[in-house]
């Protein structure tokens, strides 16, 4: 059984654009978030993902974005699931397709609104470019 994946980056500001033009902004402390969903997540593992990213304790001083209502910015990431174990050239037969992961990037977001998350985001399927300041570095991999 798969799992929804994220990478969280601890930034002081991310933005992401399409074609030249900024789609979603933070300034932190704050969460840069990559989401890959894979053939087998649902909307229960959206909401433990929303869940788990609001009350993650990597910010300064070991707060969540819960605790200091730090905003996030969301970026649907297929090539999370990316498999370069064999030849060269990954391949991506475990990322979910767009009609499937789509809607669960949105719960993910939604979800997060809901708990009260300041959010940004990508736009999905996109050619996108995201620029941030990864503060430490602190990247946490998640997988629910």
């Amino acid at each position: 059984m798969g799992a929804m994946r994220a990478v969280a980056q601890r930034v002081t500001e991310a933005a992401v654009t399409v074609d030249g033009e900024t789609v979603g902004k933070i300034t932190g402390p704050g969460l840069c978030v990559l989401v890959g969903v894979t053939h087998d997540d649902t909307p229960e593992k959206a909401a433990q993902l929303a869940r788990k990213l609001w009350s993650l304790r990597i910010l300064p001083d070991e707060r969540s974005c819960s605790d200091i209502d730090a905003p996030l910015l969301v970026v649907s990431q297929f090539t999370l699931y990316g498999d370069a174990r064999k030849g060269r050239r990954p391949t991506w037969n475990a990322a979910a397709p767009g009609p499937v992961a789509e809607p669960l990037v949105d719960e993910v977001v939604a979800r997060l609104r809901e708990l009260g998350a300041t959010v940004e985001t990508g736009r999905f399927g996109a050619s996108m470019k995201v620029s941030l300041v990864n503060d430490g570095p602190f990247t946490v991999v998640l997988e629910i």
